[in-house]
């Protein structure tokens, strides 16, 4: 895979490469040149399985990281396309016109973490939570304890108990 990496080096400006592991490289590139590496990768390259797009919330630094794993089944190679935006305009370009099944990953992405994909199909309909109205759940912003405690009522007969000493009781329950 050396030579695809220095190929995308040179024509996608990559940058951070890091084998993660066998078969499997991380790289790092630029928000804007996603779809034209993705697409490129497809086409010419053997990556033909879109397996996955994840986010995660760097709080800390204001973006967000979209990251695309891509798959060649012929060579059973893995590369995660990694790029960062930011938190402020969370937008990101729709691929979905390479791999149908992406509009539902962004689907995903747009209602736990409020990130927009223009254009994707169906992008702004509920997905899993209906009804929502709150900060994206998955945004690190989010107060999931606050949001708890003013949505459910208290069950009273609640206990909590140390894993260890509960465990002990219920497998040794004559020993004292």
């Amino acid at each position: 895979m050396e030579n695809l990496i220095n190929k995308l080096q040179d024509m996608f400006a990559v940058k951070d490469v890091q084998d993660s592991k066998k078969n499997q490289i991380l790289l790092t590139v630029k928000a804007s040149k996603v779809p034209a590496l993705l697409s490129f990768l497809k086409e010419f390259e053997g990556f033909k399985v879109l397996v996955m797009i994840s986010s995660v919330d760097w709080i800390e630094i204001g973006k967000f990281q979209l990251s695309y794993i891509v798959n060649d089944p012929d060579k059973k190679n893995d590369l995660i396309i990694r790029a960062f935006i930011s938190r402020k305009e969370a937008s990101m370009i729709s691929i979905h016109s390479l791999w149908g099944h992406a509009s539902t990953f962004q689907r995903e992405i747009k209602e736990m973490y409020g990130i927009d994909f223009p254009g994707s199909p169906r992008v702004d309909e509920p997905f899993l939570l209906e009804g929502w109205d709150d900060t994206p759940p998955m945004r690190r912003d989010f107060d999931t304890k606050k949001y708890s405690e003013e949505t459910f009522f208290p069950r009273p007969g609640r206990e909590s108990n140390d894993p260890a000493e509960y465990m002990k009781k219920r497998l040794y329950p004559d020993e004292k």
